[in-house]
């Protein structure tokens, strides 16, 4: 779940720099015998971070343990940045910020956030960016997967089923082979063990933190580990902590059924426009009659062609109603002998909550930087979702069982949820139990009622395990995002809250 719009990721260059050593308290440093303690010491170097940013855009690198088990052996750069509060008088602290995925880097979201953010809160919070561990200029990992295999989304069919176990457990083997050595300390839990470094290294006694989409559940287990060390934590488009990590996969499922329900209601109402159907059962048949033509001659779109399964990949896109239908007006056209399609909805409607292939969205390593491996996210990803849970199945018979089980119940989208990923093959998956969320840490959630990726009964989720939260969900919001996405009704609690600390008394929908 990437916030969009080119971003390029900063690389640290030579330049006059500051060397600031934190004054630290027993407040802000770890407890006294700690082994983490010269972490919380350590001198950082900052230096503004490239020619193409504002000059009060600073980078600066941090040590972290690659095993907090094992806190005095092997230690790995984490690179952060900043943009200091606007007022020294108001400063209130630190806002850590992660833009989602896993595997999103988060380096430059001070430059991005800024202009989302009111004056009032700028002036309040050091902005504070960072890759998180094995991502962009974090130490990061790669696994020399081809496009295809960073393909996250593929049909259950029985005929093809074979070649995607096959397809699974060669990604796994082949993220063992070229990052073994690092993949079992890459985890949400260790981010956010690297967090409370960070914190301790600027000096701070407490942080507070934006999260987007997974960075929602990244903040979540931060509460939950740190609890008096979590000040005010604004969650935007929260993930249901308790699906970590299949159940999510399976979960996108109903709400996807539910938004394409929605959209048949809206294609039928305007037939005459769109001549897709008059009545919603017409346009659900209009739809299944291109994908099962797709699948046995796959449809003309510009740069290549799309077979039924890639169609329904897609997914997320029908929340977006007035965007997806002339979509599929010219999937159907091309299907017919017509000018090939579009190949996307828009950039914009793929689908946000796993990070697509390359090949799809045209980033590469120049993106990152030139040391970062193209399949940097998909690698993260999976020793993310990997490695955080023990919820995957290792027989592959289970994963078809419950993908013609989902497909059966949600056609759209339900086998491509439940289908067999690299996880069934992770050696180390689960390394360390999956952190159980239950708190009553003040944070705001922030929410869309009809968000594709991260549901509203996933955000229902959070709030549930979040006894001491609040949450507005923006009704009719169709993003994926509230906060990062601009203007909202939500955007006065935001503010309020965190320039204040105080909550909204209840719930709210607005």
């Amino acid at each position: 779940m990437f916030l969009r719009g080119g971003r390029t990721i900063s690389v640290l260059t030579v330049g006059a720099a500051t060397t600031v050593m934190a004054a630290l308290t027993p407040a802000t440093a770890f407890a006294a015998g700690d082994p983490l303690q010269p972490y919380a010491q350590q001198r950082l170097r900052w230096e503004r971070c490239d020619t193409g940013h504002p000059a009060a855009f600073e980078c600066a690198k941090v040590k972290v343990p690659l095993d907090y088990g094992d806190p005095g052996g092997r230690k790995i750069d984490l690179a952060i940045s900043r943009i200091k509060a606007g007022s020294a008088r108001e400063r209130h602290g630190v806002l850590l910020m992660n833009p989602g995925g896993p595997g999103g880097p988060g380096l430059t979201m001070p430059v991005e956030m800024e202009p989302l953010l009111p004056t009032e809160v700028r002036e309040r919070f050091d902005l504070i960016g960072f890759d998180p561990r094995g991502v962009g200029q974090s130490s990061p990992i790669g696994c020399d997967l081809t496009g295809d295999e960073q393909t996250f989304h593929h049909p259950y069919d029985a005929g093809t089923f074979e070649k995607d176990v096959a397809r699974a457990r060669t990604v796994a083997d082949k993220c063992w082979a070229k990052a073994g050595d690092v993949l079992p300390h890459i985890t949400t839990r260790n981010t956010a063990r690297d967090m409370d470094v960070v914190r301790a290294a600027l000096g701070e006694r407490k942080i507070s933190y934006f999260g987007h989409s997974y960075g929602t559940y990244l903040g979540a287990v931060y509460t939950q580990m740190f609890p008096r060390r979590s000040d005010r934590f604004v969650l935007d488009s929260a993930l249901d902590p308790a699906l970590a990590w299949r159940g999510l996969f399976r979960g996108w499922s109903a709400g996807a059924e539910l938004a394409f329900t929605r959209w048949t209601e809206w294609a039928a109402a305007r037939n005459a426009t769109y001549g897709l159907g008059s009545t919603q059962a017409e346009v659900r048949k209009t739809y299944w009659e291109l994908i099962a033509r797709a699948d046995h001659t796959p449809v003309p779109v510009q740069g290549g062609t799309l077979s039924g399964g890639a169609i329904r990949s897609q997914y997320g896109a029908f929340v977006h109603v007035e965007t997806v239908t002339p979509w599929i007006v010219a999937l159907k056209t091309a299907a017919a002998g017509g000018s090939p399609a579009p190949a996307t909805p828009t950039a914009a409607m793929v689908p946000d909550s796993v990070p697509v292939r390359t090949a799809d969205t045209g980033a590469g390593a120049a993106a990152f930087g030139a040391d970062v491996p193209s399949d940097n996210a998909s690698a993260v990803v999976w020793a993310v979702f990997c490695g955080d849970s023990r919820s995957w199945p290792r027989d592959p018979e289970q994963y078809r069982q419950d993908a013609i089980r989902d497909q059966a119940k949600y056609p759209l989208a339900g086998d491509l949820g439940a289908n067999i990923q690299p996880c069934a093959f992770w050696k180390s998956a689960g390394s360390e139990p999956a952190t159980a969320v239950s708190n009553d840490v003040n944070a705001l959630i922030v929410q869309n009622q009809w968000d594709p990726q991260a549901t509203l009964a996933m955000a229902q989720g959070m709030r549930r395990a979040l006894q001491g939260a609040r949450m507005v969900t923006v009704a009719g919001g169709e993003g994926h995002g509230v906060v990062v996405a601009g203007p909202s009704c939500a955007d006065a609690s935001v503010t309020r809250y965190l320039t204040t600390g105080r909550l909204p008394a209840k719930d709210l929908t607005c």
